[in-house]
């Protein structure tokens, strides 16, 4: 098989053509890009608003959980048909599908602001819109921007799905070598897909080194350690150097109030 592999790569046929392995890249990183920048026009303001204010959060992390749950083929086939089998509604598909985890991101990271500071520039005077932008989203940062990757990785991954109802991209390698049984050009196009996810991902990786300080991202660990991971605590036991490690597992809940 990785003989095969190699002699499918090394054919300039599977380079070349609206069918080649590179245009099919092309196509698949511009479906991402356009659901990623659409489904993040829909949930950052929305998460900067719902974790501002403090209204509606119940609600909102309950829809986003909802929307996690969604059948990912199920609700791309749905809205193609919904849509008389155009590619816009397939990209809508992609786009509430991606969602919910920029939501949710922006959402956590507005809420895990300290409220000392928030308080701290309320008592300077400024204005719940300065609040928000000088205070709130530069803390809120590191969560964001992890919403993004994984909204990222999900969108690559079922572009390729929707290859199903007829999109392009990477998915249509996969499709049409599964139909031939061309398994060297199967392998080929799932390369590609997870060469193109661990790309993207590590382009965001980079942005989010460059863009959020030290501390915040320091900050941010400690915080989802608080949401509910098990916390070590090490006690001394009265026997010279031996030392008693007593795990406990925290949980959290969602707590709503008003910032503004």
């Amino acid at each position: 098989m990785i003989q095969q592999l190699f002699a499918w790569l090394a054919d300039p046929a599977h380079w070349q053509g609206t069918d080649g392995l590179p245009t099919r890249l092309a196509e698949h990183l511009y479906y991402t890009l356009i659901a990623v920048f659409g489904a993040a026009a829909i949930g950052i303001p929305l998460g900067l608003f719902v974790g501002h204010t403090g209204r509606g959060g119940l609600v909102l992390v309950g829809a986003s959980n909802a929307m996690r749950a969604l059948p990912t083929l199920g609700l791309v086939t749905f809205l193609f048909l919904l849509g008389g089998g155009s590619q816009v509604s397939t990209l809508i598909a992609l786009i509430v599908l991606a969602v919910p985890p920029i939501l949710a991101g922006t959402y956590a990271g507005v809420q895990d602001t300290d409220a000392g500071v928030v308080d701290a520039a309320r008592g300077m005077g400024m204005t719940g819109w300065q609040r928000l932008w000088q205070v709130e989203v530069p803390n809120a940062l590191p969560l964001l921007l992890g919403g993004l990757r994984n909204a990222m990785l999900q969108v690559v991954a079922t572009a390729a799905v929707a290859a199903y109802v007829g999109l392009g991209g990477l998915g249509r390698v996969l499709l049409d070598g599964m139909r031939i049984y061309d398994y060297p050009k199967v392998v080929a196009g799932a390369f590609a897909v997870a060469l193109l996810a661990v790309t993207l991902d590590l382009l965001l990786a980079g942005l989010q080194r460059i863009v959020v300080p030290r501390g915040l991202r320091v900050a941010a660990r400690a915080a989802a350690l608080a949401r509910g991971a098990t916390r070590v605590r090490v006690k001394p036991n009265g026997h010279n150097n031996l030392t008693k490690i007593e795990t406990r597992t925290t949980e959290s809940g969602v707590a709503g109030g008003t910032k503004s």
